[in-house]
């Protein structure tokens, strides 16, 4: 065959590369212009003819969310001050009153005053509900009500608020507010650093080789890098901050997407500050995402023992992407990889159960991958980490009470009605927790096992079927035992329930930072830890 011959089937091939390319780009191009198209007729058809009037942007973003809500929990529409917020939350630092708060029953909760900021110097707690800001009454506020408290540097706002079926009122001073990625840090005896990372904002990195460096320069021989509770953030100061223990050159992360430009790598660029020193890594379900990318390259490379509960297992990368009128569309673009080539995602979003929820991939289906020194590890379900410990792990009740803030709301009560001296002066008995108990039960509190949503089935079936008459007696009978069981439960999981509830009591008296002091000597993951630290022939084993 000779070269110009050659010459020309190479250009046909191709054209008709080309050709079948545009015809597909401009089938979907079509499609969606199609459907726009569709979507802009019926929205200005419906805002012109419905009876009642209508709010288009209400409308939109009801229609903007349910699109959204077919895929991941994490790709979000953000309008304006929520793109803000996001922005704020990533550089670290923000002007307001310096507290977290949740929204509660039409009313803004205080969960955590910071030490020193403007809530705490105004005298607010946690546990108080702000019920007006200003003239506004927040239940007859339909926007966002927290974005009131923020505001000018140096402005004044006045709160009036209910404390324990008190109404009070203070007036408080806005600030800067300053979000610390490290909020503690401290020499643990004579030679082991600890560290605290709470999140990976823009400030991440620098403040852990800080805290590191000081550590370093007290005598610290021994490391121990706390992620639990960390819900993740940049991308690129979790690779930075494994390169504070990783040499130049290595794979912390890679990343796969059916668009090709996310495809991408990510390498650590810098020489590590200290690759030898001996390492752990505590995390919990709780750490997540840019947590997760740390913890899993840190076990991969065999550069650190990792101890505690499985980790939340979100494997995907989002990215925001620019609308019009300051608006984002905060998008998930691929999942991402630890260098053994594990993705650890752990809810399946495409396949969902009957009630819509995605499904949660089963152990059975976990690949297996090898660790640099081949040891075994699995995907599919967040970080397992080497050394587990039931007291990072949150049992179901557990869950539950967390969820519906009885932990919380035990503990508002406790600071109002308990003087405490210092945080090791607490020491909950069995008194505490079966007062704790009581107080579940004057709250209502309930959840619904897996057994009782699979007995509602059965019982609906037999409804239609005709037999629930004949299975009534049977239905009552086992309600009653299960009711009995989530009791004994609770009593179950007592050590865990008041390890809890001493952690949230001793934040009241002594804020967080005290709440780390008395981690340091009393916190079973700390301690487990530091007795695999100063056991060099245990840690190199668990490596090996």
């Amino acid at each position: 065959m000779n070269r110009n011959h050659t010459r020309r089937l190479g250009v046909v091939a191709t054209v008709l590369v080309l050709f079948f390319s545009t015809i597909s780009f401009k089938a979907d191009f079509f499609e969606i212009a199609k459907q726009l198209e569709i979507f802009t007729t019926l929205f200005k058809e419906l805002n012109l003819n419905y009876v009642d009037e209508t709010n288009p942007a209400e409308l939109m973003d009801t229609a903007i969310n349910a699109m959204l809500e077919d895929l991941d929990p994490y790709t979000h529409y953000w309008n304006e001050q929520e793109v803000q917020a996001a922005r704020i939350n990533n550089a670290g630092e923000y002007t307001g009153i310096g507290a977290t708060v949740g929204i509660r029953n039409n009313k803004i909760t205080i969960i955590e005053p910071y030490q020193d900021y403007p809530a705490d110097k105004a005298g607010l707690k946690a546990g108080d509900e702000i019920i007006k800001i200003g003239d506004v009454t927040v239940a007859d506020f339909t926007e966002d009500a927290g974005e009131l408290l923020k505001g000018a540097p140096n402005s004044r706002v006045e709160l009036t608020y209910n404390r324990q079926g008190e109404i009070k009122k203070t007036v408080l001073t806005r600030g800067a507010i300053e979000i610390k990625a490290v909020p503690f840090y401290k020499l643990i005896g004579d030679n082991t650093g600890y560290i605290v990372l709470s999140q990976f904002n823009r400030n991440a990195s620098a403040e852990t080789v800080q805290a590191f460096r000081e550590l370093k320069e007290q005598g610290a021989e021994k490391i121990i890098l706390d992620l639990r509770g960390n819900p993740g953030g940049l991308l690129s100061e979790a690779i930075n901050v494994a390169n504070i223990f990783i040499p130049e050159g290595e794979l912390i992360t890679s990343t796969k997407s059916a668009v090709e430009k996310y495809n991408q790598t990510f390498f650590t660029t810098r020489k590590a500050i200290d690759s030898e020193i001996p390492l752990a890594v505590l995390i919990n379900g709780r750490s997540a995402s840019a947590s997760e990318i740390v913890a899993g390259a840190l076990q991969d490379l065999d550069r650190a023992v990792v101890i505690g509960a499985r980790s939340f297992g979100k494997g995907l990368v989002q990215r925001p992407k620019d609308l019009t009128y300051g608006t984002q569309l905060k998008v998930t673009i691929s999942r991402y990889y630890t260098p053994s080539g594990r993705c650890i995602q752990a809810l399946d979003y495409q396949n969902r159960d009957e009630e819509g929820n995605a499904i949660r991939f089963s152990q059975e289906d976990y690949n297996e991958f090898k660790t640099r020194n081949g040891r075994k590890v699995y995907d599919g379900g967040g970080i397992s980490p080497d050394i587990k410990l039931e007291t990072s792990e949150y049992s179901s009740i557990t869950n539950a009470i967390l969820q519906q803030n009885s932990i919380f709301d035990y503990a508002t009560d406790y600071y109002y009605s308990h003087d405490l001296s210092s945080p090791e002066a607490l020491d909950l008995s069995q008194t505490d927790f079966n007062d704790f108990k009581k107080f579940l039960a004057s709250t209502d509190f309930d959840y619904q096992t897996f057994t009782e949503k699979q007995l509602s089935e059965l019982k609906k079936a037999a409804a239609l079927e005709g037999f629930d008459d004949e299975i009534a007696q049977d239905y009552k009978e086992i309600e009653k035992t299960i009711q009995t069981s989530k009791q004994q439960a609770i009593e179950d999981k007592k050590e865990e329930i008041i390890s809890l509830l001493s952690d949230e009591i001793i934040k009241r008296y002594f804020y967080k930072e005290g709440l780390y002091k008395y981690y340091v000597e009393n916190n079973p993951e700390i301690r487990k830890a530091r007795t695999v630290l100063n056991d060099p022939a245990e840690y190199n084993k668990i490596l090996q």
